[in-house]
């Protein structure tokens, strides 16, 4: 509710249960009813502005902006996007952020609720989606009759566009939508921009 009242334009629910697995059924059915309540049930969506100009949310959005325009200037700075990854600053500046939020959780200055507040005396027991070796050797049955339905004129040439572009400056997302849209496998794109760029190692000392 608060993204849409902030003016999102596109919303997901996790579902409850991600972070330790495969989203069940019936936690996947729950974080869409959400949406869908939010959608149907609440009219916030019916006009662009809800809270109709709100001075804090306003006051929000411009905090993030100016933030986010300063960080912005710090890696431009330190000599662009590539150059911070490749150094570690942005892995640093995500871990350090990722620390002072526990930070304040375990200090209780961020409330949780269930967590570090309003916390039950016994355990819930979430069940974890498992993907067994029938799941796993239905999908490989199933990937290699995709594989043999393709043609593979079509698929070595949606490959050979990937990498011209990724050795070129073309927008890499046309010929990845095209790919895709003719059965090219994810992995199958992955390793063609594998060989190209190689594979990104963090440097030691992060």
């Amino acid at each position: 509710m608060s993204a849409v009242l902030g003016g999102t334009q596109s919303l997901h629910t996790n579902a409850y249960d991600e972070a330790l697995g495969l989203p069940s059924q019936n936690a996947a059915e729950l974080a869409l009813r959400t949406q869908q309540v939010i959608g149907h049930e609440t009219a916030v969506p019916q006009v662009a502005d809800p809270l109709g100009g709100s001075y804090y949310v306003e006051n929000l959005t411009d905090r993030v902006e100016e933030e986010a325009l300063a960080i912005m200037a710090e890696i431009d700075e330190l000599g662009g996007a590539v150059k911070c990854i490749e150094t570690g600053w942005t892995q640093r500046r995500i871990a350090e952020s990722a620390y002072r939020f526990q930070t304040r959780v375990e200090a209780g200055d961020r409330v949780i609720v269930g967590v570090n507040r309003y916390t039950t005396d016994g355990e819930d027991k979430v069940e974890i989606t498992k993907v067994g070796p029938r799941q796993q050797a239905a999908q490989a049955r199933a990937l290699k009759r995709l594989r043999a339905q393709r043609d593979p004129a079509v698929v070595a040439r949606r490959l050979a566009g990937i990498e011209r572009a990724a050795r070129g400056t073309d927008n890499l997302m046309p010929p990845l939508k095209a790919a895709l849209a003719d059965y090219v496998t994810i992995g199958e794109c992955c390793s063609v921009l594998r060989h190209v760029w190689g594979e990104y190692q963090p440097p030691e000392s992060v």
